[in-house]
């Protein structure tokens, strides 16, 4: 039984793996001085084939942006939960082990965030507010995708109400979609900064859940 819940991880580190392995194919496949004030740009044919077809839509950026926050509301949401279980079992060890993962979980994630923030491996297309911003991964789609699939996790957890299980999940699965698709259109990013988000999110994603799984009591 633990050998099957181990097993668990091999998705996880897979797609991992597989984000790192993209990571460096954008910095050596077909990197041209393209992006901002001449910054290289790895795909560069396809990626600037891509972007002229979709233009840029800042409407659909503002919006997707502010959309943004709905996930860390999520984040906000599970972490005042696991803090009123602290608080009333007066022991940080009797908070609920998947809602203690979840936590360390939400903190990798928003370190990715941060850390590709500090370390640009790309530029956007376009300035925003007259400003060059790292792109690469998605910032809001790696957040977005990390994120709201906990919430469909917790709820099928948590949740008695099959009815409300279901429409919660359908709505943020559709919101998962539309954010992502959103942020790809838009054209504030390269294709290839949002293939990177998809690839670290769902590696998170599994690892996460491997986790819980193994924890879990038999």
């Amino acid at each position: 039984m633990e050998k099957n819940k181990i097993k668990k991880f091999i998705p996880g580190i897979m797609l991992t793996a597989a984000f790192a392995v993209w990571t460096v194919l954008i910095q050596i496949i077909d990197v041209q001085p393209v992006g901002q004030n001449g910054t290289n740009i790895g795909f560069a044919n396809f990626n600037c084939r891509f972007h002229q077809l979709t233009g840029v839509h800042m409407a659909v950026y503002t919006i997707t942006d502010w959309l943004g926050l709905v996930p860390i509301a999520v984040c906000l949401i599970f972490g005042g939960m696991g803090l009123v279980q602290w608080i009333r079992r007066k022991n940080l060890l009797k908070v609920d082990t998947d809602l203690m993962i979840l936590g360390i979980y939400y903190i990798i994630v928003i370190f990715c965030y941060l850390i590709f923030e500090m370390i640009p491996i790309n530029y956007r297309p376009v300035p925003i507010d007259g400003r060059m911003e790292a792109s690469y991964p998605s910032s809001t789609t790696l957040l977005v995708l990390s994120v709201m699939p906990t919430l469909i996790e917790q709820m099928n957890r948590r949740m008695a109400d099959k009815k409300w299980r279901q429409i919660l999940t359908i709505s943020a699965i559709l919101f998962s979609v539309f954010m992502t698709f959103g942020r790809l259109i838009s054209g504030v990013h390269w294709f290839t900064d949002i293939v990177g988000s998809v690839l670290l999110s769902a590696g998170l994603f599994c690892l996460y859940q491997a986790s819980v799984s193994l924890c879990k009591k038999a």
